[in-house]
């Protein structure tokens, strides 16, 4: 089983608007209400890869009761913490012409001391049979940011291989608590190592900044692809996976997707080549289907096909 987190869950509204443009009145041709979060995003696409999903994290109010109900239509098996305050709504705004994507993204609820410790608790009773724990996303207003820090050094104690997909300070202190994994895009890689990447060579680069920091294994997200460091035993290598090029139609959750697709693979025992080039597919594949974390197979086969792996030598 892979058990996902998502602490600061939300209710999704994605609308495509042709030709928006800001101050000016729109209608939208197409709208899709449905639960968001890094982690949520992450179970959805791992249930389209039939891989066995728990969905974690916190929800309250009528917001998070939603969450949870469509959750359960969708047949995504969860077990969320119920919260006082009310779960976040987030809108995002595809103009389907241009691919463009515009977020508006509210604030998390106020989260309590008691409600998080009830929250890890639980965590610790299903990460016992789980194989990976994905702790991902923003944290709720006034969380403590090294709260992910802490929960990967009590879950690690559950046996379960514990990944990150983060961004700011929470995965600053995630890094340091060393997960086996950790997820963050270029932006987010470049916030966490202090400069800007200018080419793949940078990319590359900061792997080994970031594997140095903590984590035992690295992917970077990028606009064309991933780059990775993964360590098998005494042995470390790095990876470039180049995505075929697509119509994209949004890119919201194609990181998750991606991510999905990668312990998808692992899971089923391939070997690192081929779960990377699986994970590049399955991100390019949700680019083309609205809506968070949602591919079609079909998509995922016929782009694997077109990917492109290297394996880089440091400089």
């Amino acid at each position: 089983m892979i058990v996902t987190v998502t602490p600061n869950a939300a209710l999704d509204k994605t609308i495509q608007v042709p030709s928006l443009q800001i101050g000016m009145r729109h209608r939208g041709a197409e709208s899709l209400v449905a639960p968001g979060g890094k982690g949520i995003n992450v179970a959805r696409a791992l249930l389209v890869l039939q891989e066995p999903v728990i969905a974690t994290g916190l929800a309250g109010g009528e917001t998070g009761a939603r969450i949870v109900r469509e959750l359960t239509a969708e047949g995504i098996l969860n077990d969320f913490t119920p919260i006082g305050g009310e779960s976040r709504s987030t809108t995002v705004l595809i103009d389907p012409t241009n691919g463009r994507q515009t977020e508006i993204i509210e604030n998390g609820p106020e989260v309590t001391a008691r409600e998080l410790d009830q929250l890890l608790e639980r965590l610790e009773y299903v990460a016992r049979d789980a194989r990976w724990v994905v702790l991902a996303g923003s944290l709720p207003r006034d969380v403590e940011e090294d709260w992910y820090a802490d929960a990967i050094k009590r879950l690690r104690r559950t046996g379960a291989a514990i990944v990150l997909d983060s961004e700011g300070e929470p995965l600053r202190h995630g890094v340091a608590a060393e997960p086996f994994l950790v997820s963050p895009n270029q932006r987010e890689a470049e916030e966490l190592v202090g400069h800007e990447f200018a080419g793949e060579d940078d990319l590359v680069a900061a792997l080994d900044e970031i594997a140095e920091m903590g984590p035992r294994n690295v992917l970077i997200t990028f606009e064309s692809g991933l780059a990775a460091l993964v360590r098998e035993g005494q042995q470390t290598r790095r990876f470039l996976v180049r995505a075929p090029r697509v119509e994209v139609l949004g890119t919201v959750g194609a990181g998750d997707a991606l991510l999905a697709g990668y312990l998808a693979a692992l899971s089923r025992d391939a070997d690192q080549e081929q779960a990377l080039r699986h994970a590049v597919a399955c991100g390019t594949a949700s680019t083309l289907t609205p809506g968070a974390g949602r591919l079609d197979p079909r998509d995922v086969k016929r782009l694997l096909a077109e990917t492109e792996l290297l394996e880089p030598t440091p400089l």
